[in-house]
């Protein structure tokens, strides 16, 4: 029997891990993949937007070569901190199934049954009394839905850019992870072609990749489509549906960088309520982080339901404390800027 199990060891579980840990809680982190597994699946020559300041957890410095960390500096930061700190971590254990256990007649109508949880995973199943599902939104990506997505040469993440040198890529998408692949794969010596959806590059694309991606398209090195999407997908080439029509174009690879969203079925399937609008945020105390479910806490982007640009490391660390504190009655000794 658990205090508190926490689904999810990217760096806001490993922060609720860490808060758990000093409040003296019988604890455990499952994590379906390795530690923060979420930031693995990141571009290899990834730069965070953040500073590394911005995203230390659990009051341990986090100090990398230039203000603006990469992420291979991340995953050494996470990683020290989970081993210095000896954190009880599960990896490579994903959870399948939440479900409130029954005791002699009780129901989960009942008030006064008592709120424990059977967690089920691909290895196991324990008990607990509290729930943390810090699942972060980087394992579903978006489909664009069209006939050919499933082939090979299509790929939803992107890691480093060698693979496509002199290769005619199609980079799907506007924002940061597109803007970074068109750069990259330009510069090893692809031939790049762009399908943005809307009239401009993306508003929210890091300050030095946004002229850097503008300039490149203006002068034309890398080709751009604006206001167009895919139509087909074939194996030596991609149609594109744009204003003035169907344009078809050789293509070896397509890097679909169309965005992610949280694993909102899992919240449905465990009884966590959504909101019936398109956000579907799931339903919970900002105050204590607390949803529908009794005992059962949500921590990090997870909270923000399909909007998944608000939440941050940054301004998700405080989660944990909340839980913390609302868990144990007491409030929280670490300090947290």
């Amino acid at each position: 029997m658990y205090d508190l199990i926490i689904i999810g060891g990217g760096p806001i579980g490993l922060a609720c891990g860490l808060e758990a840990q000093a409040a003296g809680l019988n604890y455990v982190v499952l994590e379906k993949g390795c530690i923060v597994n979420s930031l693995y699946n990141y571009p290899a020559n990834m730069t965070f937007f953040s500073t590394s300041d911005r995203l230390e957890i659990g009051d341990v410095p986090f100090v990398s070569n230039n203000a603006k960390p990469t992420r291979s500096e991340a995953l050494e930061y996470y990683r020290r901190v989970a081993l210095h700190r000896k954190l009880n971590l599960k990896l490579f254990e994903e959870v399948s199934n939440v479900v409130k256990q029954f005791h002699c007649g009780s129901n989960l109508d009942d008030v006064n049954s008592p709120d424990i949880y059977n967690v089920q995973t691909s290895k196991s199943t324990y008990q607990t009394k509290n729930i943390v599902i810090a699942t972060g939104f980087y394992d579903i990506p978006y489909l664009m839905d069209v006939k050919g997505e499933n082939l090979p040469k299509v790929t939803h993440y992107y890691e480093e850019p060698h693979f496509y040198a002199l290769q005619k890529v199609v980079v799907v998408g506007a924002n940061n992870s597109a803007v970074d692949a068109a750069l990259e794969t330009w510069r090893k010596g692809a031939d790049v072609t762009m399908i943005i959806r809307h009239e401009e590059v993306g508003s929210r694309v890091k300050y030095w990749a946004k002229p850097d991606i503008e300039n490149r398209i203006k002068e034309g090195s890398i080709k751009a489509f604006f206001n167009a999407e895919v139509s087909e997908i074939r194996d030596n080439e991609i149609d594109i549906k744009t204003p003035e029509g169907i344009v078809t174009i050789e293509n070896d690879y397509v890097i679909a960088m169309t965005g992610y969203q949280p694993n909102l079925d899992f919240l449905r399937k465990i009884g966590i309520t959504l909101s019936a609008n398109e956000v579907m945020k799931p339903t919970y105390n900002d105050e204590t982080q607390e949803t529908n479910l009794p005992n059962v806490y949500l921590a990090g982007v997870i909270c923000g339901g399909m909007d998944t640009h608000t939440l941050f490391i940054e301004n998700s660390r405080i989660h944990a404390v909340k839980i913390i504190e609302k868990i144990t009655g007491k409030s929280v000794s670490l300090q947290h800027n």
